[in-house]
């Protein structure tokens, strides 16, 4: 494929697809961030500066949502259609557009391309890979359709056919994406207590988040109880993960007379479930996020940094992550030596990485806090932990502080937003040099150490 033998090309030494993974993504931020620095991108016809641009790129690709000019009034509509296909590029992954125009210009799918396609779509083998990817392909255009569909009926009779139409197709885009950006200027605040709206967006964003290896699951047994032990761990995490965050934010906001004290019991409901599925996955929101209590903050940074789940479009150590952890936590307190959940065992191995995942997650979080306390005068440490974690799980939400960061948090957060969306690992393995592999020959002896 183009892709990878331009980057083979140039590559020394010979890279790898999480390498590959690593500089695609890069690559495209920086095409992104000069069309979108160029005069015509901006209402006023002023080039925006190439560090908001670069911001604003990777913001798009790394399908987050977190922005330092409001996307409605600053962007021409030539600006608007980059971002938006930056976020479609993001959403899907490049390696699977790359794999459309591969397909239309009927070019044979190396293996390569597939060991790439494999790290993108985290597919268990490569069997399958590129059906996998045209049923991907079609049942993103199919959801998306579906969620333009049903924001037009709302959209249209409030803005007119032209700007409904585009609004509708940005938003369901943007959704199922899990990037959060909006048109509208004011995110989904003037619909929290519309159904129409709050379930299109929600539903948008919760199929984005479950990941694509679900759908095909589920469609391919037809019965929750046939289907892979991953299938039913995403859901079960995913279901308790959005009730438990629902619930949370409806008790503590409720008589919050900025937020949902002067709601009805409707709107309440609506807005607090509304704000537990966006937490984990896209920046929007129904209510503003500045006066929440910093309690009900503090659990949208737990529900942000668990993120989605893995092979979607979403970011954060995903719903499996936490679930192997907290299962292991529970296996160590019973006493337990195997991780068992369903009647099924947890390899080793899978903990590891698990752990791996999270410890890295956890690392990146604090590093780029401690430095955002160093760069950013006056701020309050919770709203840069918050913007912190936002940016790392690529959710997109902000207590207003994206567009008073100095040049230098924009350039740190837009980093973060890249080690999310690429995954700590990938980030990891892409960086590190080739080890050895001495397993299968030797094993090292045993030393005893004291823990806890």
């Amino acid at each position: 494929m183009i892709t990878i033998d331009f980057l083979n090309r140039f590559g020394k030494p010979k890279l790898n697809p999480p390498r590959v993974l690593a500089i695609a993504f890069a690559l495209i931020i920086l095409v992104g961030a000069c069309i979108l620095n160029l005069p015509i991108a901006s209402t006023d016809g002023q080039s925006v500066g190439f560090i908001n641009a670069l911001f604003t790129a990777s913001s798009s690709v790394c399908v987050t949502g977190l922005v330092v000019i409001n996307t409605a009034e600053h962007w021409t509509l030539f600006g608007q259609v980059v971002i938006i296909i930056l976020i479609q590029i993001g959403g899907l992954g490049f390696m699977t557009m790359a794999t459309i125009v591969a397909l239309l210009l009927g070019k044979k799918i190396t293996l390569k391309d597939r060991l790439v396609m494999q790290e993108e779509l985290n597919a268990s083998s490569l069997s399958g890979l590129v059906k996998l990817t045209k049923y991907v392909i079609a049942t993103t255009f199919i959801i998306e359709g579906i969620g333009a569909i049903l924001l037009s009926t709302r959209f249209i009779p409030i803005y007119g056919l032209r700007k409904g139409i585009w609004f509708s197709v940005f938003h369901a885009i943007s959704a199922f994406c899990n990037a959060g950006f909006d048109v509208i200027g004011d995110s989904m605040i003037p619909f929290v207590d519309d159904i129409v709206v709050n379930f299109a967006i929600g539903s948008l964003v919760i199929l984005g988040g479950l990941g694509f290896t679900v759908y095909t699951d589920i469609s391919k047994n037809k019965n929750i109880h046939r289907c892979s032990l991953h299938t039913k761990l995403v859901l079960l995490i995913s279901a308790i993960l959005l009730i438990l965050g629902a619930v949370l934010i409806l008790i503590i906001e409720y008589n919050n007379p900025v937020t949902l004290g002067n709601l009805s019991l409707k709107g309440k409901i609506l807005a607090s479930t509304f704000q537990s599925v966006i937490a984990r996955t896209a920046g929007f929101s129904s209510v503003d996020i500045a006066p929440l209590y910093d309690t009900t903050i503090f659990v949208l940074i737990l529900l942000m940094f668990i993120g989605g789940s893995p092979g979607s479009t979403a970011g954060g150590i995903k719903t499996t992550t936490f679930g192997v952890i907290f299962l292991t936590v529970r296996s160590v307190l019973k006493g337990n030596d195997d991780v068992v959940v369903l009647k099924r065992r947890i390899p080793n191995s899978i903990v590891l990485r698990a752990i791996a995942i999270t410890a890295v997650g956890l690392l990146l979080v604090t590093s780029v806090t401690m430095i955002l306390t160093v760069t950013e005068h006056g701020v309050k440490f919770i709203d840069l932990l918050f913007e912190t974690v936002s940016a790392f799980a690529t959710v997109g939400l902000s207590r207003n502080l994206s567009p008073a960061l100095s040049d230098i948090g924009k350039i740190i957060i837009s980093l973060t937003m890249y080690a999310g969306k690429v995954g700590p690992l990938t980030l990891v393995f892409a960086l590190a040099k080739k080890q050895k592999t001495d397993n299968g020959k030797y094993r090292y002896p045993e030393g005893k150490i004291i823990i806890g």
